[in-house]
């Protein structure tokens, strides 16, 4: 496992306990992990003045929203959906303090009437929000988010900055969107951007420091602004012996922030970060079962391949298949035997349904120990956009997730079964 993730807290016999009572494949959070990670962005924000909010479209299962809740985290949440889903765990409605946070750029299905109906802070991404908002008759403060010209993901597929993403306010027409939001009768009580994390740490912390400057120049246009968002990003390292995040460094910036903001606002300035990975992609295993091996042989099309098949699939975790993400992956009881390269894929009716995958999303065969049919695999760091961006491809039930903390192992999400997914089936005259 990455080295800075606690040792495995199961054992063989225990993880096989779990795997026939509930099934494979499932999806195991560690609570030990996510509340580690709760409490050193806690102590990071320990300071008057600055907070963070859990940026939840990651993993939005209710006893991870209990966990930030109980921690003091607020949330930020891109669906009237997800506000709800905090609401039901227990986080208040409002905006003194607001406390949930939503961040889009299009107002879809029942956004509009959760804001207006639950006074939450709609931070808003494209222009035609605004007018969104006046003729819904919202009268209340909004949030800006801005594009600012740079920064990206750790991958292109998650672009958040620069002239290539689809997010924000580009920061060139925030003229025209102020003379806008007067017209519409909106007030400005918060600034945002999420710049992303980038490919390395060094360019995070800087375009942190970047992004200081970029809103001590815009907070004179908004003298009603009291808080100022810097996104996510703070990453989590997947590959072991990947370089890990100075959270102390990272203080440092967001102090210098917010006495920069109040000396150029003259008034107090709070600031906002939102991590949504570094929380809890680590406190998530996908737990899943060899269920046979098969090779290819090599011919003038490439090089054979030894296939490792279990049954989980993209449908359970699509970061591999999506954008070639790395997922650290355990035979579980053969740690230390000889390995040699294998290719682990799932049952889903599509060739890119493998998890071992580089950045260019082609084949990568990974050095692990044979396993042999009946064996449990876990694919770790599952606990970021796991379950969260699941799916019913192939008509193929969601996993059951199991929470493990020091009392026991609890169901709290079962597997989903075929009246779930038809459930909302209907032939209704229009």
């Amino acid at each position: 496992m990455p080295s800075d993730t606690p040792a495995p807290s199961w054992s063989p016999s225990g993880l096989e306990s779990l795997a026939q009572k509930v099934g494979t494949p499932f999806l195991m959070y560690r609570a030990d992990i996510i509340r580690a990670k709760i409490a050193a962005i806690t102590a990071m924000t320990d300071s008057p003045g600055l907070q963070a909010r859990f940026a939840m479209k990651a993993c939005s299962g209710h006893q991870v929203l209990y966990a930030m809740r109980q921690n003091g985290i607020w949330i930020d949440a891109v669906s009237g959906n997800e506000v709800l889903r905090a609401l039901r765990a227990g986080f208040p409605s409002g905006q003194n303090p607001p406390t949930i946070l939503y961040t889009s750029d299009v107002f879809r299905d029942n956004a509009l009437e959760v804001i207006r109906a639950e006074n939450i802070l709609p931070n808003l991404g494209t222009p035609s929000m605004i007018g969104a908002l006046a003729r819904a008759g919202y009268r209340g403060a909004v949030g800006l988010r801005l594009n600012p010209g740079f920064g990206h993901g750790h991958v292109k597929e998650c672009d958040t900055g620069g002239p290539s993403s689809k997010h924000g306010l580009w920061y060139e027409d925030i003229e025209a969107i102020k003379h806008e939001l007067e017209t519409a009768g909106l007030k400005v009580s918060l600034l945002h951007a999420h710049i992303g994390t980038g490919p390395e740490i060094a360019e995070f912390q800087t375009n942190m420091r970047r992004l200081v400057d970029f809103f001590v120049e815009r907070l004179p246009l908004f003298p009603q602004v009291e808080a100022i968002n810097f996104g996510g990003g703070i990453p989590h390292p997947y590959k072991p012996g990947a370089a890990r995040i100075d959270l102390d460094a990272c203080g440092a910036v967001f102090r210098h922030a917010q006495q920069a903001f109040q000396e150029a606002a003259g008034r107090a300035i709070r600031v906002e970060i939102e991590p949504g990975r570094f929380f809890v992609a680590d406190g998530a295993s996908l737990i899943t079962r060899v269920h046979g091996l098969k090779s290819t042989r090599t011919n003038e099309k490439g090089p054979g391949q030894k296939f490792v098949m279990v049954d989980a699939g993209f449908c359970d975790l699509v970061r591999p298949a999506m954008y070639g993400s790395y997922h650290h992956i355990e035979v579980i009881g053969k740690t230390g035997q000889p390995e040699e390269d294998l290719v682990v894929a799932g049952p889903m009716c599509e060739s890119g349904d493998v998890f071992t995958r580089d950045a260019d999303e082609v084949l990568d065969p990974r050095p692990l120990p044979t396993p042999e049919a009946g064996d449990l695999i876990a694919i770790h760091d599952a606990g970021a956009y796991g379950e969260t961006m699941s799916s019913n491809y192939n008509s193929l039930g969601r996993v059951p997730q199991v929470w493990c903390d020091d009392n026991g192992a609890y169901l709290v999400s079962r597997r989903q079964t075929l009246d779930d997914i038809i459930r909302t089936e209907c032939f209704e005259e229009l």
